[in-house]
């Protein structure tokens, strides 16, 4: 087990001591999965929160009429999750997906409660984690109201210019709300004003 980058990952925010790092790790579950494999299927209740090693995922939702809206993409040094399900512990409204050959530290429900009451400092750690994402979250709906989807691309490719790399231009779309011909159409707008 690899541990340096997320304790590289952890040092941004909190500092522990040999003891509670060994601690830490005794918990953790270090899982491969294989591209196009589930983390979270729609349904289930998310049972880890997720720490990416390697790899690319998606998170998406699925409508009745089998429609995939993806709500965000995760890589090396982010989280995934579907946390509101992990959080409460019922059925998951997202899909967890691999789109690459992916690793992960996972932590269970319980294993992360035990950890808070024994570490008390990673609930600071959790809490930024997810105030993080909470701000992130509401900015992308305030985008989403208010912004161009040529401007939400904009936005996108200068905030995640490693993912646009990794990621078909169809999913893209799907992220930001337009078919990928709507967005092949801005690509190409975009170069000619070059």
């Amino acid at each position: 087990m690899n541990k340096k980058p997320f304790l590289n990952y952890i040092n941004r925010y909190i500092h522990l001591t040999i003891e509670e790092e060994n601690l830490l790790f005794s918990k953790i579950i270090e899982r491969n999965y294989l591209k196009d494999q589930y983390i979270v299927q729609q349904g289930d209740t998310c049972k880890t929160v997720n720490f990416i090693i390697s790899g690319c995922t998606k998170t998406f939702y699925m409508n009745t009429d089998g429609q995939e809206h993806i709500v965000g993409f995760s890589i090396e040094d982010w989280w995934t999750s579907d946390l509101g399900s992990f959080i409460t512990q019922t059925p998951a409204d997202f899909n967890v997906q691999c789109l690459e050959n992916t690793k992960l530290f996972q932590f269970t429900y319980d294993n992360l409660e035990e950890l808070y009451e024994e570490i008390p400092k990673l609930e600071r750690l959790f809490r930024k984690i997810t105030e993080r994402a909470f701000v992130a979250s509401q900015k992308r709906i305030i985008r989403n109201f208010s912004l161009s989807a040529k401007e939400r691309y904009q936005i996108f490719k200068t905030t995640y210019p490693k993912i646009e790399q990794r990621v078909p231009q169809y999913m893209i779309a799907s992220y930001l709300g337009i078919t990928k011909e709507f967005l092949s159409k801005i690509k190409s707008q975009m170069t000619q004003e070059r």
